[in-house]
């Protein structure tokens, strides 16, 4: 008597997974594909439910030429690209530091870590508010690059642990030998070792910060500081809503996060995996 073999699946299941696959796929694609569809029709169509039928850039000119766009894209370039360098750097070294030393406080520093990652923007944006005030850092791009990190280092550090651990200590002690200091084992023979690691950490702290819309904000006012999140909301709000202008933004605001999941992507499911399974 042939029995089945394990594992197989029948004829049915495999169809109900296929189907279920590619159902999902399409719910996942269809809303940045109609944005993208959107954001080329005229403004009259912006909500008729048929694909282009009067293919227009004009959405794309209004927003580059006749708004502050390009100063809104500025300001983000600005805010982001601190972020990054620096959430990067902090999130390396702490992770090393817990990773290979034990120092008094250190499992309390872990766990503090850890901890600021359950408090939800609206618990945290009052504080946060009144300490940019506090120190004068409202409608200045270096509050939110400060706020940005409290978001990102903490995760970023815990993951960095994780792929740290995954060196071997040998490494260290062999820089030792030759005459190396600490910071010198890390950046000479431990950093270059731990580039997926260091990509995915580049690639969340990017996104943490390019995406970012409430503290944004909360913490900008006046066209001429807002980054990209705050000055989306120009476009619909209250008193207006220009929705092409919207979609058109908005294509416009995921073409620099794009191009940097694809630079990044080669090693990002090395640095996740290997963050995760050592954490």
């Amino acid at each position: 008597m042939n029995k089945p073999l394990r594992g197989k699946r029948s004829p049915l299941a495999s169809v109900g997974l296929h189907v279920t696959l590619l159902t999902a796929a399409v719910i996942a694609v269809f809303p940045p594909l109609w944005l993208l569809v959107t954001s080329f029709k005229p403004k009259n169509d912006a909500f008729t439910t048929g694909l282009v039928s009067n293919f227009t850039f004009a959405n794309y000119r209004h927003v580059v030429a006749d708004t502050q766009f390009l100063t809104w894209f500025g300001n983000s370039v600005v805010v982001v690209g601190v972020t990054t360098v620096l959430g990067v750097f902090v999130a390396a070294t702490t992770g090393y530091a817990v990773s290979r030393f034990r120092f008094p406080g250190m499992r309390p520093l872990m766990w503090l870590l850890l901890i600021t990652q359950m408090f939800p923007v609206a618990v945290l944006i009052v504080p946060l508010y009144n300490l940019m005030a506090s120190l004068g850092l409202l409608n200045q791009p270096a509050g939110l690059v400060i706020t940005y990190l409290t978001i990102a280092v903490p995760f970023c550090a815990w993951m960095m642990k994780g792929f740290f651990d995954t060196i071997p200590v040998e490494i260290d002690e062999a820089g030792r030998v030759d005459g190396l200091n600490p910071f010198g084992t890390f950046w000479r023979l431990v950093l270059p070792l731990a580039r997926p690691g260091l990509a995915v950490t580049g690639f969340y702290t990017f996104v943490t910060a390019w995406a970012e819309v409430a503290y944004a904000s909360a913490f900008m006012t006046g066209e001429e500081n807002l980054t990209l999140a705050g000055g989306l909301q120009t476009f619909v709000n209250q008193y207006l809503n220009d929705w092409g202008s919207m979609t058109a933004a908005a294509v416009i605001i995921a073409v620099p996060a794009a191009l940097v999941f694809a630079f990044a992507q080669r090693h990002l499911v090395a640095g996740l995996t290997a963050g995760t399974t050592k954490g």
